[in-house]
């Protein structure tokens, strides 16, 4: 029999133990009762004693959670990331009856991703993380209908052609080096990846309270003319159940809705000169601040505004070509996926602690886009103003540094 209670809390097996695969399911993609998280990867564990076991909280999470190391738990106790009784323990705190223990953790090892050679585009690594430039059409990690070409895949090649010692951190005896957050499939730009358990949680906690600064840039049908506002609308998934609908979402004013923020910046304006017809589109580039991560959070909110993201038919997105833009020339596609951009993070370093910044220019597909509207749309250039952070070459198609700590 178990000392501890666990109602509610599907991670946890028979007997009080931590279930690794239950946790693998819930984390490989999309799992259909997987419950909604904020950041990518953390589960949030409840046990209540039954009995009185006067034992050490480490000890006592090391029974527990058998997929991490009792050191790695005495971390994540210094860290924050253990409350018992609601307020914060110290690793060697005894643990009485009636004592309710509540562990953020971050996911266990992920054994079965197999390693694949794809090109990755590396801004930065350490011995805590990896910030890369990711590019469109690359899932994050493995999901349902995708078992391989992941990122994860990728990174697990990364490791282990580079020796023993970095395989390690993706063995079976420690949290498996996390996917702190997601970015959809066909968006780009800048993503942190953990690589140690103590490094995806600290990591994963600033993205729960929400101390990261996420930037991106999105090119949207129609001219916004208010240079700024908050967008507050609950998120939830789509009433729709038909084929394909699975995984969008809508702004819901339900029990179902969850908080969603998001703040817009009009960084350039792309109006029609006057030989253009009426009927043909014109264009916004937009600095997108989210303070919350709900799934496909920015594309809802933008459609939901009336100015989609080109490009997004999930959301109503023009699927722009050159036709488009000019009425002479040949209906070639512009974009092939939607022109959303992570251009920026900006977080605490999990062991420096030195908040650092990191950027990365556009894709091609999105410079070419650019170039397109300065040649056949009117603008006033690129705009920067209170709240604006991504800088005004990356706006207007160009580069930016890699990353510079702050």
């Amino acid at each position: 029999m178990s000392d501890a209670g666990a109602s509610g809390n599907r991670f946890i097996a028979k007997g009080g133990k931590v279930d690794p695969s239950a946790m693998r399911a819930a984390l490989a993609g999309h799992h259909e009762h997987a419950p909604h998280a904020d950041h990518e990867g953390l589960r949030h564990l409840r046990f209540e004693l039954r009995r009185d076991l006067n034992k050490r909280l480490d000890r006592y999470l090391t029974d527990r959670i058998t997929f991490m190391s009792r050191t790695s738990l005495a971390r994540l106790v210094e860290d924050g990331g253990v409350k018992v009784n609601g307020r914060e323990a110290k690793p060697s705190t005894r643990l009485r009856v009636g004592d309710v223990v509540e562990v953020v953790v971050p996911p266990p090892p992920a054994t079965e991703i197999q390693p694949e050679n794809i090109p990755l585009e590396i801004l930065h690594e350490d011995d805590d993380l990896i910030v890369l430039n990711k590019r469109a059409d690359i899932i994050v990690h493995p999901a349902r209908s995708h078992h391989s070409g992941t990122l994860l895949n990728a990174l697990v090649h990364h490791f282990e052609k580079r020796g023993a010692g970095e395989l390690s951190s993706v063995g079976e005896h420690v949290a498996r080096p996390g996917v702190v957050h997601r970015l959809d499939r066909d968006t780009s730009g800048v993503m942190v990846v953990a690589k140690r358990d103590e490094a995806h949680w600290r990591l994963g906690r600033q993205f729960e309270n929400r101390t990261v600064d996420k930037r991106y840039l999105a090119v949207v049908e129609g001219v916004i003319e208010t240079d700024a506002d908050v967008v507050d609308a609950p998120l939830g998934p789509h009433v729709s159940k038909a084929r394909g609908l699975r995984e969008k979402q809508m702004v819901r004013h339900d029990e179902l809705g969850k908080p969603a923020v998001t703040i817009y910046r009009v960084r350039q304006r792309f109006r029609r000169p006057r030989d253009v017809p009426d009927h043909l589109p014109e264009f916004s580039i937009v600095e997108l601040e989210i303070k919350t991560g709900r799934t496909h959070q920015i594309r809802v909110h933008l459609a939901h505004l009336g100015y989609p993201i080109v490009g997004d038919d999930m959301y109503g997105g023009p699927l722009l070509n050159l036709s488009h833009l000019d009425p002479q020339a040949r209906s070639d596609a512009v974009m092939h996926r939607q022109a959303l951009h992570s251009a920026m993070l900006e977080f605490e370093h999990p062991t420096s602690r030195q908040r650092t910044r990191f950027g990365a220019p556009f894709a091609d597909d999105l410079r070419r886009l650019v170039e397109l509207l300065r040649a056949h749309r009117i603008t006033d250039g690129v705009r920067t103003f209170g709240g604006c952070v991504v800088p005004e070459s990356v706006v207007d198609g160009g580069g930016w540094e890699a990353h510079r700590g702050l």
